[in-house]
């Protein structure tokens, strides 16, 4: 008994559990099914009515089927659009009415309803009914444009201007967009009644407070040749929207309705007048028509006028954005400098030199002190106002914090300044309060050059004098104040002078000092007194360059022990420097030595020369990076003098590798 079950239960049993390759959805099954559907419907079979019976039967068929589907869902108002067309196609007008009255009692605010409801009674010539709902549509939605719009329309089209313009009236107390206000502006147009176009248009710009309406009202009056009118309607509109709030398209507008006017100095006040107040930033477009116009009616002065005048506010909005942007600066005054009066020029210097530095350090004061520099000058040379001029000077003085520091630029150029009026007094004042302030090297070379220019030597020497206390390194000073007194012809006196300094403790440059001692004594033909100079400069310094200038100059000397002399000073050089660690050095004294006993020497001297000369030798050395690892090898070359004893195994060694060399060549060459 229990055998048939078990066996039904294996043979039912899932072998294999795992999903199949290949899933199909739900979607896709009912897809093909509708794909595949066998069973297709044919269409109802056309009815051909021959009586009236048979269209009653027809009709009330219909409707029931409407009627059914009203009462599955009442929301679906395409249901009741067909059901009222269908009554319409039938002429059934009553019917179809009450289907869409009866559809607004479910939704009244379906906008193709109430425009379906409309048509349909205008279409049947039903005018006080279409007029009805038109009422009540614009009653319950006002917002809808579409309503006001077909409304005004057929009244329009019946004729009935009053009704439409009364529409219209009751649409713009709803405040519309302003394709609506236009639309109504050009109905009254329609009829030639532009002053009421006018009122509307009055009415709207104050209502909608946009520019372009102001645009599009003073066109209007343009239009219809009421030039007064517009040109009126553009100055109200300047008035009404203010400096902070005008646009660069109402001044093209204004400025293109004059010049058809043929009114050029108007439109040239227009331009200017706006690119006075509007920022560089919002006047591209104004600059663009400005430039345009005087093209085509202006002359060359004026085109050159709106390019300084487009420069001019891109350097304006530059200073805004920056006032301690000084190069903008420059610019600035550079431009107004040659297309501007004074007064303006001393205007915008006056607003740039006000921008003081915020920082009391040179660096940020070395561009601003230019301009006052150039705005005295420009005082000076431009406006020849010589007073002003030495109040800018003055000004700018008292500006500089000199216990800080100072610019002896600005002290020459005032002092200068003062000679050239001819107030000598003046300059020597301006300084001396410099000097006495904040000397400087340049202040006090300045006033030197400057006294020297006017032949005044007793004042340069004292001025060397305070020079040289305030500055004793200075070593072009000594040899300045040197020659000054070379040229007066006081040599004792120069003389002096190079003493003094050669004997200073600190000197910045002592090798031209000595130079110019060394070269003064040279032109003044005292051999003996230039002879101790070089033998006191090389007891303070043994440089090669000092001895290889001591041998020229006694072989300059014309006299029969000149050679000698040399010779003798090239001897004590070598053996001077063979301690020098610089082997460098040593080489370039012994190259001078071969040189000379070239020209003047015989072959024994020569050859003993050559001797000394040093063999070029190879080498590497350890390099170490600056944290101490190691860095590798580097060649490099070295030389070794014949005369030092501790290079004499070297040099044997040197030797004998020379001979292992040439012992292996003449092998070589012995190869057949």
């Amino acid at each position: 008994a229990n055998i048939v079950p078990l066996a039904l239960q294996v043979k039912n049993k899932v072998k294999n559990k795992a999903p199949a390759e290949v899933q199909i959805t739900a979607e896709q099954l009912l897809r093909e099914a509708k794909e595949r559907e066998l069973e297709l419907l044919p269409p109802p079979p056309k009815q051909k009515i021959t009586d009236e019976e048979e269209l009653n039967d027809y009709k009330l068929k219909k409707r029931k089927g409407f009627e059914d589907n009203i009462r599955k869902n009442r929301t679906v108002i395409s249901n009741w659009i067909k059901y009222a067309q269908w009554e319409e196609s039938l002429k059934e007008i009553l019917r179809a009415r009450s289907i869409y009255e009866r559809a607004l009692d479910v939704d009244h605010r379906n906008i193709t309803l109430w425009l379906k409801y409309a048509e349909m009674e205008m279409k049947s010539r039903q005018v006080n009914h279409a007029r009805n709902i038109w009422d009540r549509a614009i009653t319950i939605l006002p917002r809808v444009n579409q309503f006001w719009y077909k409304y005004t329309y057929m009244e329009e089209m019946l004729g009935n201007v009053a009704g439409c313009r009364q529409a219209f009236e009751r649409w713009m107390e709803w405040e519309p967009d302003e394709q609506a206000w236009h639309s109504y502006i050009n109905f009254e147009l329609r009829y030639k009644e532009v002053d009421k176009g006018r009122t509307i248009y009055e009415r709207y710009i104050l209502l909608v407070c946009v520019l372009k309406n102001w645009i599009k009202y003073a066109r209007f009056e343009e239009k219809h040749g009421y030039i007064a009118h517009s040109r009126k309607v553009f100055e109200r509109s300047v008035e009404f929207f203010g400096e902070d709030h005008v646009e660069e398209n109402l001044f093209v507008a204004f400025a293109k309705f004059e010049e058809a006017q043929k009114e050029f100095e108007r439109v040239r006040v227009i331009y200017k007048y706006a690119l006075d107040r509007i920022p560089k930033q919002q006047a591209q477009e104004l600059f663009k028509f400005y430039t345009m116009f005087e093209k085509k009616f202006g002359d060359r002065r004026g085109i050159e006028d709106v390019i300084v005048s487009k420069r001019r506010f891109q350097y304006e909005e530059e200073v805004k954005a920056n006032p301690h942007n000084y190069d903008a600066w420059f610019d600035y005054l550079r431009l107004v400098e040659n297309d501007a009066d004074s007064d303006t020029v001393r205007e915008v210097y006056e607003r740039a030199i006000a921008n003081i530095p915020p920082i009391q350090e040179k660096r940020h004061w070395k561009r601003y002190i230019y301009l006052w520099i150039n705005y005295a000058l420009y005082e000076e040379l431009e406006v020849k106002d010589p007073e002003k001029t030495r109040q800018v000077y003055q000004a700018s003085l008292d500006l500089i914090p000199h216990k800080k520091f100072t610019f002896a630029k600005i002290w020459l150029l005032y002092a200068q300044f003062e000679i050239r009026q001819k107030n000598l007094q003046g300059a020597r004042r301006v300084m001396g309060t410099a000097i006495g302030k904040c000397p400087k090297n340049k202040l006090l070379k300045g006033y030197i050059e400057l006294e020297l220019q006017l032949r005044e030597f007793d004042r340069c020497r004292k001025l060397y004098e305070k020079y040289l206390e305030f500055s004793p390194e200075n070593c072009t000073t000594w040899i300045k104040f040197s020659e000054l007194e070379t040229i007066l012809g006081d040599v004792e006196r120069a003389r002096a002078i190079f003493e003094l300094a050669i004997g200073q403790p600190r000197l910045d440059m002592p090798e031209v000092l000595w130079k110019s001692y060394i070269d003064f004594e040279i032109e003044q033909e005292d051999f003996e007194n230039t002879r101790t100079l070089y033998k006191r400069l090389l007891q303070r310094t043994q440089h090669v360059k000092v001895w290889i200038s001591y041998a020229k100059y006694e072989l300059s000397i014309n006299s029969s022990e000149r050679l000698q002399k040399c010779r003798q000073i090239l001897e004590e050089a070598n053996k001077g420097m063979r301690n020098c660690e610089e082997k460098e050095e040593r080489l370039m004294l012994l190259e001078s030595w071969r040189d000379f006993e070239r020209e003047f020497g015989s072959e024994s001297s020569m050859e003993r020369v050559r001797k000394l000369l040093p063999d070029k030798v190879k080498k590497r050395r350890k390099l170490t990076a600056e944290d101490g690892s190691d860095a590798g090898w580097e060649e490099y070359y070295d030389y070794i003098f014949p005369e030092d004893a501790a290079n004499q195994p070297n040099l044997k060694l040197l030797a004998m590798a020379k001979m292992w060399k040439r012992q292996q060549m003449n092998v070589q060459e012995m190869k057949p």
